[in-house]
């Protein structure tokens, strides 16, 4: 008698190799890499690609293309905040050199994790525009699973 196959469901411990794609190409792909594992409900993925992931099969290999706005919400004007040079001074490097497209990463007020913004525009006194809004927020999203493991 053969047992039925893992199925995913909330709270699941998941190996799977996953790509996260908007109209510009990759943001993640872990296909040429290890796997990565991690739990459902977690946040370690948005809620509506972990929904992508419920029912699926041990072993099954999918891909779901979410339409604009769908995994990562809509593009948030509130999320694009100017910084003064003295500000990033304190929190980097002095001498560092912003550019248009940099990622600069930033501690959380905790210290215990990093959030990141990217470079919007820079201004001639140093102060420059940063962009928090998740990279695929407001766009479609193809979503790539190989899902090796069920726990």
């Amino acid at each position: 008698m053969t047992s039925a196959p893992t199925r995913v469901q909330a709270g699941s411990f998941l190996t799977l190799h996953y790509r996260l794609a908007g109209p510009a190409g990759d943001i993640i792909n872990t296909f040429d890499d290890k796997p990565a594992t991690l739990s459902l409900g977690q946040g370690e993925l948005s809620p509506a690609v972990e929904q992508c992931l419920i029912g699926m099969e041990e072993g099954t290999r999918s891909t779901f293309e979410l339409p604009a706005g769908a995994a990562f919400g809509e593009r948030n004007p509130d999320m694009q905040q100017w910084l003064a040079h003295k500000v990033l001074t304190e929190m980097g490097d002095p001498l560092e050199q912003y550019r248009m497209g940099d990622v600069v990463q930033f501690p959380t007020p905790d210290g215990q994790g990093q959030f990141a913004g990217v470079v919007l525009r820079v201004r001639e006194d140093g102060g420059v525009l940063l962009d928090f809004n998740h990279p695929l927020a407001g766009q479609p999203v193809t979503f790539e699973v190989h899902l090796i493991g069920v726990l």
